[in-house]
């Protein structure tokens, strides 16, 4: 079970986080986790270019090793990217010292200037927080897409994300393979339906 909206006291609970942008100006900021993955990173791109949508990246270390042609083709398209550790750890289960080496081996991959870290699962320490936070914005979401649930239908998906997605909202999909089938499905559809409303998709700024 999860809930596909960030309720308020999680938000008191976490201040320093990031859950949304605060504005009144008809703008969401789309965000996508745990790739970079061939046709499925590709997929989104060619989905945003369709909508002259920017979004933001928090890539995975390791699969940027793996895949830095796709990688590249996240920065050519003018999107941003951040941090999402070179393993997906999960921060719980892991010593502070060897988590923010795993963040430390991410940046190294990723070669580039940003600030945004978001920790996988959600889920972070309050002792490794403290030093991330002198350096990095730490994002969370929102709006949480669902797409990752094999219990969760497409089209469940679709309006869930469609029913909380509000001004300054930041959105989280993912472009895996574990959430190809519905981020697939849903994206293109929020996109079009949130268009109709007049809303425009930015990129989390990286400095």
């Amino acid at each position: 079970m999860f809930l596909h909206y960030s309720p308020f006291w999680l938000r008191v609970f976490f201040p320093g986080f990031i859950w949304r942008v605060p504005t009144q100006e008809k703008t969401i900021y789309l965000t996508f986790d745990d790739g970079p993955i061939p046709e499925i990173t590709e997929f989104v791109l060619e989905t945003l270019e369709q909508y002259h949508a920017k979004a933001t990246f928090f890539c995975i270390g390791d699969n940027v090793r793996k895949h830095p042609y796709v990688f590249s083709k996240v920065l050519e398209s003018g999107h941003s990217v951040g941090n999402h550790t070179f393993n997906h750890m999960n921060g719980w289960k892991t010593d502070n010292d060897l988590y923010l080496e795993n963040i430390k081996k991410c940046d190294e991959q990723l070669k580039i200037p940003t600030n945004l870290f978001r920790p996988p699962y959600g889920r972070i320490k309050k002792s490794q927080s403290r030093f991330v936070l002198k350096e990095r914005k730490i994002i969370m979401w929102d709006v949480l897409s669902g797409d990752f649930s094999a219990s969760l239908t497409p089209e469940t998906c679709l309006r869930k994300t469609i029913r909380h997605a509000r001004e300054g909202s930041i959105i989280l999909f993912h472009d895996s393979i574990k959430s190809s089938k519905n981020m697939q499905y849903a994206l293109p559809r929020f996109l079009d339906s949130m268009a109709e409303k007049g809303y425009g998709f930015e990129a989390l700024p990286m400095i």
